[in-house]
């Protein structure tokens, strides 16, 4: 059996094409596209007519992708930008017209559960004890918290992401340290107060994360993060992104997905290890546990 799932995001609109294998997911395909539907949105703005109708053609585009790779289950999830826009039905009824499926419109607690599921079901090794997911999009980052077989115990989501805070503050090309300031500032605020205890494993999962594998490596802490950051405040976007064989728009978001990274990873005391799977494989293992049942 082939399964598909389809995040619209923030930033992107992605493809996963996968099947089970060994309990866990082997990748059959992973296709994106910067569609920047949340691009400069505040809760409760509509998406401009304009990006409706892009989203609506790229999805139906990766729909036929799916297909054409057998995948017979597919699902088409829709997260923070969609969830909070004052037009998500239209959409919605885009999506539905313009490729034949529906859009499920995840809420907090759904976003943060898959993207949890994901996280710790492709864990390559057991983990004794709590693990701590982060998730970083464009327009919110979740964080949850439970364990591997019980599943999540507690879980937040907080309205701030790489490309709301990268619209709001980071404009010069690299960023100016009184922007990056700024975004500090910000994302301090956002998370003051914010006590969890330090668990066994943290994994950051999302664009930002994945993408600094090749900036940093796979493991995310205050030093490794801050690396990240002078060399994006140092060095143009674009010798950025030929240099890590990175996208452009990806490298311009990035100073703000590391300093949320970075603020959650000290607030619980242990670096980040960048995650194999997130929502869209969180998605695709409950298809496949619902459909075992």
């Amino acid at each position: 059996m082939i399964y598909g799932c389809i995040d619209i995001g923030s930033n992107t609109t992605r493809l996963l094409v996968a099947e089970p294998s060994d309990g866990r997911l082997r990748e059959v395909l992973q296709q994106r596209a910067f569609t920047r539907q949340g691009k400069g949105l505040k809760r409760d703005d509509a998406i401009p007519p304009g990006k409706v109708e892009e989203v609506a053609e790229v999805v139906a585009t990766q729909v036929r992708v799916a297909r054409e790779l057998e995948a017979d289950d597919l699902r088409v999830l829709a997260t923070a930008a969609i969830r909070t826009a004052a037009n998500r039905d239209e959409l919605v009824d885009a999506v539905r017209e313009r490729s034949g499926v529906d859009v499920h419109v995840l809420d907090e607690d759904e976003e943060a559960r898959l993207a949890f599921l994901g996280a710790t079901r492709m864990l390559t090794h057991p983990v004794e004890g709590e693990v701590a997911v982060v998730d970083v999009g464009g327009g919110s980052s979740e964080i949850a918290v439970g364990t591997v077989d019980e599943g999540v115990r507690w879980s937040a989501s907080f309205r701030i992401g790489s490309g709301l805070l990268a619209d709001s503050y980071l404009h010069s090309d690299p960023p100016a340290i009184e922007e990056l300031t700024a975004v500090r500032a910000v994302v301090a605020g956002t998370f003051e107060g914010l006590a969890l205890d330090s668990p066994a494993l943290a994994v950051a999962v999302g664009g930002s994360a994945t993408s600094l594998r090749r900036l940093v490596g796979a493991e995310l802490n205050h030093e490794t993060l801050e690396r990240g950051v002078r060399v994006l405040a140092t060095t143009p976007i674009g010798e950025v992104a030929q240099r890590f064989e990175l996208e452009a728009e990806r490298v311009r978001l990035l100073p703000a997905g590391i300093l949320i990274l970075e603020t959650v990873s000290d607030q619980l005391g242990r670096a980040l290890q960048i995650g194999k799977g997130g929502l869209r494989e969180g998605a695709i293992l409950e298809r496949i546990a619902a459909a075992a049942a």
